[in-house]
């Protein structure tokens, strides 16, 4: 269809340009020529219309913090009809792997096709526009192809919108609408809408920015409407209702919080699980033979009041944790499916490519963590299922490794739009969706940043992932030097229980994954930044006082908030201007290692 308009359309052009050009071979009338030229421009205007009708939409769904625990990925506890839904109407990819596990870096690779190396956001501070401030986004290049183009709710990291990506301000059910300068992007647009919704039923006043406003689980009595997810999905179904009757195809956003920390959801999907039936991890410590690095201390968790601040946390506490997060799945689940039925109420279903994906996976206490912020299979691995109207593929699943880096170039070969016009790192699942069991045609790589206490040095843990295995490199940042590595075996080990680096016999394995890596400098410190940091900090200190133990005494009780006689690494963090220095500080002080600075080991350890 597209080349038989194409041909027409070059004909009728021609036509036009030559009777423009050589006058003489079209001894028309001037009124017949005014028709002709009147002719041939509706003709082709309705060509144009015709071929961009022809077009699929897209409705692009995130996630936060969703791991594969979902029905269509095996998991015959959890209750997800909805998702299940859109799994049999397309592929799902068992092995698909972000680019880092954590919210700001995992969705600007998605919706770059950038690596966070390229990118340089490996934090949740930084805008991908510093570095790449020419790169053409996802739906920036849907937008430039001729669709209208719209977000709801979190796409981007909150605070890092970007207004080249939408055709109108990315809608949050906060109260308000965001845009960004075309040419600045670091100044905001903000309108005001009538929609505004709270999580929580009685949210605490913020004490400061680390402070959260209520606690890490509530079963909540609010309508479903009322809160952030039922509210976007509200929003998305009016969207789809005008987006109907408008002539170009559209690239719909729509992301939903749950099961992002705090796990908030409407009580009958609490009701729809016994917290017994849900599984525990295998492994509550980190894997033999792995570095202290890679893994954390569950800093965004103890942030919530009334959570246990001990390490591993207590057991009932920790079901009814994992209880909070697969009700907020459902809950999630629900809402996907309302959006779904307007879709499908709409007539616009069979004529829409629809991708769900969760932005990084998320830890229930395996290994002795909780959230993300690892390179561990659980942190790293997200679902992505991806559907294309009329396949003769759906219903199938996809085992090859993949990337987030690579549905920028899926979509944009599925939906017949032309490559992106600036460099992207990934490359086209397309062959995948035709053929579900063709064969893995290359790694996943996924990354995160780490600083080695002991030696001072920042490091980039490296993790490539084949079919079978997972090889993890932590390297100098600013140099060639690996510090450590970790070689998992997933298929006789899945929950990553000892890593096997070391055996000699896995020598050759990990040279080959080795040759994957990213050229050394890639994820570089700038230092001299870094220098300049720290003295600016160091000047802004006040000159040492002669009563020095009473002044530590008297900031030790400043930062204790909470008056419980010891500091935690977030807690302690939060009062200080240089994160990187502060953690220094943290783990000299903390001399009997058990995660907290008591009031003496501040004042005296802090002394010296």
């Amino acid at each position: 269809m597209f080349e038989s308009y194409q041909g027409i359309t070059f004909g009728l052009a021609f036509i036009m340009a030559i009777s423009v050009l050589n006058p003489t071979q079209f001894q028309l009338a001037p009124i017949t020529m005014k028709k002709l030229f009147f002719t041939i421009a509706t003709v082709l205007f309705a060509f144009q219309s015709l071929d961009a009708a022809d077009k699929p939409n897209v409705l692009f769904i995130a996630v936060d913090d969703l791991r594969p625990e979902l029905g269509c990925y095996g998991n015959l506890i959890v209750k997800t009809p909805n998702i299940d839904r859109i799994a049999a109407r397309g592929i799902v990819f068992n092995k698909a792997y972000c680019q880092q596990a954590v919210c700001s870096p995992s969705r600007t690779a998605i919706m770059t096709g950038l690596r966070p190396d390229v990118t340089k956001v490996w934090d949740l501070n930084t805008h991908f526009r510093v570095a790449q401030p020419d790169c053409v986004t996802l739906p920036q290049h849907f937008k430039a192809n001729g669709y209208h183009c719209a977000a709801i709710n979190k796409i981007y990291h909150k605070g890092f919108e970007d207004g080249r990506s939408w055709s109108v301000p990315h809608w949050y059910s906060a109260g308000k609408s965001i845009d960004t300068d075309l040419i600045d992007h670091t100044k905001q647009i903000v309108t005001k809408h009538d929609v505004s919704v709270e999580e929580f039923m009685s949210p605490n006043a913020k004490t400061n920015k680390d402070a959260k406003p209520g606690p890490a689980f509530e079963v909540s009595r609010k309508s479903e409407v009322d809160l952030p997810d039922g509210a976007a999905a509200a929003e998305a179904i009016k969207r789809l209702s005008e987006l109907k009757s408008k002539k170009e195809p559209f690239f719909l956003a729509v992301g939903f919080a749950k099961p992002h920390l705090p796990f908030v959801a409407p009580k009958k999907y609490w009701d729809l699980y016994d917290p017994n039936s849900i599984p525990v991890p295998t492994i509550d410590h980190l894997p033999g033979g792995s570095p202290t690095f890679a893994g954390h201390t569950n800093g965004e968790l103890h942030n919530y009041p009334g959570v246990p601040k001990e390490n591993p946390l207590p057991m009932e506490f920790a079901k009814t944790l994992r209880h909070g997060y697969y009700a907020c799945v459902s809950y999630t689940d629900a809402q996907i499916g309302k959006v779904l039925d307007a879709l499908d109420k709409e007539g616009l279903a069979d004529n829409t490519v629809i991708v769900l994906w969760g932005d990084h996976g998320w830890q229930l206490g395996d290994h002795g963590l909780w959230h993300k912020h690892t390179n561990f299979e659980l942190a790293t691995r997200a679902p992505l299922l991806i559907s294309v109207p009329k396949s003769k593929t759906a219903g199938m699943k996809c085992d090859a490794p993949v990337e987030f880096v690579d549905v920028y170039p899926t979509l944009a070969e599925v939906c017949g739009l032309p490559p992106a016009a600036t460099k992207i790192d990934g490359t086209s699942l397309k062959n995948f969706l035709d053929d579900p069991t063709a064969p893995a045609t290359d790694v996943a790589i996924s990354q995160y940043p780490r600083r080695d206490t002991v030696t001072g040095t920042d490091l980039m843990g490296y993790s490539i992932r084949d079919s079978r295995w997972r090889a993890i490199f932590w390297r100098d940042r600013n140099g060639p030097n690996i510090i450590a590595t970790e070689l998992y075996d997933e298929q006789n080990d899945p929950t990553e229980t000892v890593s096997v680096a070391n055996k000699p016999e896995h020598k050759a394995l990990m040279e080959s994954f080795a040759k994957h890596l990213p050229p050394v400098g890639s994820a570089a410190v700038d230092t001299n930044a870094l220098k300049a940091k720290k003295a600016k900090a160091a000047d802004a200190k006040p000159a040492p006082s002669a009563v020095g133990t009473e002044d530590r005494a008297a900031r030790f009780d400043r930062f204790d908030k909470e008056k419980k006689g010891k500091l935690n690494r977030t807690d302690y963090l939060a009062t200080q201007s240089d994160a990187t220095a502060a953690s220094e500080r943290f783990e000299k002080w903390d001399t009997n290692k058990d995660g907290y600075l008591s009031r003496d080991e501040f004042v005296t350890t802090g002394k010296k």
